[in-house]
């Protein structure tokens, strides 16, 4: 992926996507509203939000002590659990345990870690097929496509774009879309379904992530809308989870305020239209096997850095990317991550580290710094002071390289601004500095905005043509 600047020019020319994701992003902003309304019609959100940023801070002081008791309890309810230091461990994990109980293909809940580690491609390298059974993440994949939002990952496609992406594409990878297959809402889910439920009878393995992991009870906890993590997770004889190590929560108490939190943030919804809890094995129902597998992939670095660590907050519900200014312009696919918008800004710097990439270095520039993600975060994450540590980091890491313009223009203006003679002096040269940056240096800013012309005389001169202003 190219730096965001130039990805967001891209995607800045295309109308239709701007008009999909402008319609979607105020349609979730509106019924998150209402609901933030009636909490403090009754209590108090913002005590709410402490509290869940109480819970999960808690969870990140004492990381190591918890993940431990995570791994006891489970270990203890029958599961199976793996740890992986980066994606190439995770996958290697996950394709061994299919390959074990030789399968070709395992159906998958909506998970941004897997899609983070890249699971689908690295099954494929093993002759596994990986099946989304989320309607959103199936568009996604039949679309070849990639996601774009943290709740919806088909955010930038309208319904008649995903009727012909349905046409196109199902006949192709089994059963077909009905000849007759209209673009309305119900009717494009009721193809979904009859498309995947083959999927989800026939699988022997099922795959997927967590949005909580209790230590005290070995409980794993994924939340969604449709029904068919419910199905993911109940219907295979084996269940693989990979779960980001910051999922941890500490008490099954700790749960209360981020299940009322996560819903009313993400979906405007007082609570989840399913909520799945699994803690292990239980005989004669449900999968027979689990694994668990714990993911570090660049987490604790983040947990290192004192100002940015508070990201691993992040529930995943979004509310930042639908109150963003800049991503409701330029949409996901502009960040170059499974993790877009103001979260994605800062998340995927801090996994991956600064100075490395220009590509992740261009993401603590994808702000307009408005703070508006702060005040929608159900979990407190001052994502405006981590973007702009993480600028400061960027910079840092690029020192003693060789310095670009703005580097270069910046000391020149500290060496004349030090000394009001040497200010003076450059003062005489304004005219013709700027008609010499109009046709040389200033291009790219002259290309959206104005530049205004120099006065005919500096300041100083009047004053002193004037004697100090006297008529």
């Amino acid at each position: 992926m190219p730096a965001f600047p130039k990805a967001a020019q891209e995607a800045l020319g295309n109308a239709q996507l701007r008009h999909n994701l402008a319609h979607a992003t105020g349609t979730i902003r509106a019924k998150r509203l209402r609901l933030i309304d009636e909490v403090n019609a009754n209590s108090d959100w913002e005590a709410l939000r402490l509290a869940g940023a109480g819970v999960k801070e808690s969870a990140l002081v004492d990381l190591a002590t918890h993940l431990e008791r995570l791994e006891e309890t489970l270990t203890a309810n029958g599961a199976t659990v793996h740890w992986a230091r980066d994606a190439a461990e995770a996958n290697a994990i996950v394709a061994s345990i299919a390959k074990g109980h030789g399968v070709d293909e395992v159906v998958k809940v909506k998970s941004m870690v897997t899609q983070e580690i890249g699971l689908n491609e690295a099954l494929e390298a093993e002759g596994i097929a990986a099946w989304e059974t989320d309607l959103a993440e199936l568009i996604v994949q039949l679309g070849h496509d990639l996601p774009s939002h943290i709740l919806v990952p088909a955010i930038h496609r309208n319904r008649s774009e995903i009727r012909e992406i349905f046409l196109r594409e199902m006949a192709a990878v089994g059963r077909p879309a009905p000849d007759d297959l209209t673009d309305e809402p119900a009717v494009l889910a009721a193809a979904a379904r009859a498309h995947l439920r083959e999927k989800f009878l026939r699988a022997k393995v099922g795959v997927s992530g967590a949005n909580f992991a209790v230590a005290e009870t070995g409980t794993l906890v994924v939340v969604e809308s449709e029904g068919n993590g419910r199905m993911c997770l109940t219907l295979p004889e084996v269940l693989v989870s990979v779960v980001g190590i910051e999922k941890v929560v500490p008490t099954w108490e700790g749960l209360d305020p981020l299940l009322r939190l996560l819903p009313r943030s993400s979906t405007g919804e007082r609570m989840n239209p399913y909520t799945s809890t699994w803690s292990g094995i239980s005989p004669g129902d449900g999968p027979q096997e689990v694994h668990v597998v714990l993911l570090d992939n660049g987490r604790t670095n983040a947990l290192a850095d004192e100002v940015g660590r508070q990201a691993l907050r992040c529930i995943r519900c979004s509310a930042c990317l639908n109150v963003c200014p800049v991503y409701e312009r330029t949409g996901g696919h502009a960040y170059g991550s499974v993790y877009p918008g103001p979260i994605g800004a800062i998340l995927n710097p801090l996994l991956k580290g600064p100075g490395h990439d220009e590509q992740v270095d261009s993401l603590p520039y994808a702000s307009s710094l408005c703070g508006a993600c702060f005040e929608a975060c159900p979990v407190r994450i001052d994502i405006p002071s981590v973007l702009v540590d993480l600028r400061a980091q960027v910079v840092d890491a690029h020192r003693g390289g060789v310095p670009k313009v703005e580097a270069v223009a910046f000391k020149g203006a500290a060496v004349a601004l030090s000394d009001s003679r040497k200010l003076g002096l450059g003062e005489r040269f304004t005219r013709v500095g700027l008609r010499v940056a109009r046709r040389v240096g200033a291009s790219k800013w002259t290309s959206a905005r104005d530049l205004p012309p120099a006065p005919r005389e500096s300041f100083r001169q009047w004053w002193k043509r004037t004697d100090g202003g006297r008529p």
